[in-house]
């Protein structure tokens, strides 16, 4: 049983890292980090790899921006045509993960009516920082429990290279930004 356990541990470690060199030199899909979902399971940061995605970070506490976030990125969704919304996803990943539970995450979902599909993830301990580090999302907590956050839009390829940002200022999805993840979808 050890040796079969230790060839599966050596199997998936040279998968993950075949993986890994596939990937172009600028993916945030390099990171080796850990989230959950809202139900409750574990997701790898790279398992994203292979779809083009809108991903933001937000915290469920938050009672201004972080709504407007999430309104942004369904106004995004609503524009675009029923074949490019199945090719593109949808992900919103918690700055807070000590009090964005799963329950908590599935309850903002609820409220805010998002679509199916989106995914809401909160990350393992420090793999909060290093996700924020290659989305080039800034955060800081303050004393009263609220965080200072990047509000921002980023258009992922199915490689998890950058490919554009929208600073989210309103409910309203950005014109420009728009015509970018179309084109991008329209591609091979």
């Amino acid at each position: 049983m050890k040796r079969m356990s230790f060839f599966l541990s050596a199997t998936l470690a040279l998968a993950g890292n075949l993986h890994a060199q596939s990937l172009p030199g600028e993916s945030v899909y390099h990171l080796q980090a850990t989230t959950q979902d809202a139900g409750g399971r574990p997701v790898a940061w790279s398992s994203l790899h292979g779809q083009p995605r809108v991903v933001s970070m937000f915290y469920t506490n938050c009672h201004l921006m972080c709504p407007l976030i999430i309104e942004n990125a369904k106004s995004v969704q609503k524009q675009l045509t029923p074949r490019e919304r199945a090719k593109l996803g949808m992900v919103m990943v918690s700055l807070d993960p000590v009090r964005d539970t799963p329950d908590t995450l599935q309850e903002v979902a609820r409220r805010h009516r998002v679509p199916a599909g989106w995914q809401f993830l909160a990350p393992a301990g420090n793999d909060v920082r290093a996700i924020a580090s290659v989305l080039d999302v800034r955060y800081r907590f303050r004393d009263d429990g609220s965080i200072n956050h990047t509000s921002v839009l980023v258009l992922l390829d199915a490689d998890g290279r950058i490919r554009a940002r929208s600073e989210v200022t309103g409910a309203a999805a950005d014109p420009a930004f728009l015509i970018q993840i179309k084109a991008l979808l329209a591609g091979p």
